[in-house]
């Protein structure tokens, strides 16, 4: 989808922020991804003709970056560290517990992850960029089956807007 006139608008002035445009290839790729819920295709070669970049450059941005997601996901993304901390501390059996019983659930996309910062927290998780550790694969489902119901509230929204 492309850009509308307001978001074009909106665009505008969030570029004219910056002394370089190109400062504004994040922002921009938020904003597209906050509406879709996802980077489309046409949100990047928006993207490029605004800030007079190839899609490619954009493209490889947003690929580099793994907050931004190129295909659409569920409404909760559940991003599990398995760095050094992580790692001796459950981080792969998590993630692989979560994956296991998210399996066939399309609200809720279990990635993998480096480093989140947390690591005195370890094993360390977020749902919609929200932290929470140290968890186990009970408390982690529980979490996460809170953040379904409503119980809890991320900040950030993912997955295709409602």
């Amino acid at each position: 989808m492309t850009f509308t006139d307001t978001e074009r608008r909106r665009a505008e002035e969030l570029v004219a922020r910056y002394p370089h445009s190109k400062s504004a290839l994040l922002p921009l790729l938020h904003m597209a991804q906050d509406r879709d819920g996802y980077v489309t295709t046409d949100a990047m070669e928006d993207i490029a003709d605004l800030l007079g970049l190839t899609p490619a450059l954009v493209l490889g941005t947003c690929s580099f970056y793994t907050m931004f997601k190129r295909e659409p996901i569920g409404k909760l993304v559940v991003s599990v560290c398995t760095n050094v901390s992580c790692l001796v501390n459950g981080g792969p059996a998590l993630v692989e517990a979560l994956r296991t019983k998210y399996a066939d659930d399309h609200d809720v996309h279990v990635e993998e992850v480096e480093c989140i910062a947390a690591c005195d927290q370890a094993p360390v998780m977020q749902v919609n960029y929200e932290f929470h550790g140290p968890v186990t694969s009970e408390s982690a489902t529980d979490l996460i089956e809170q953040y379904k119901s409503g119980a809890l509230k991320a900040r950030t929204i993912s997955g295709s807007p409602t």
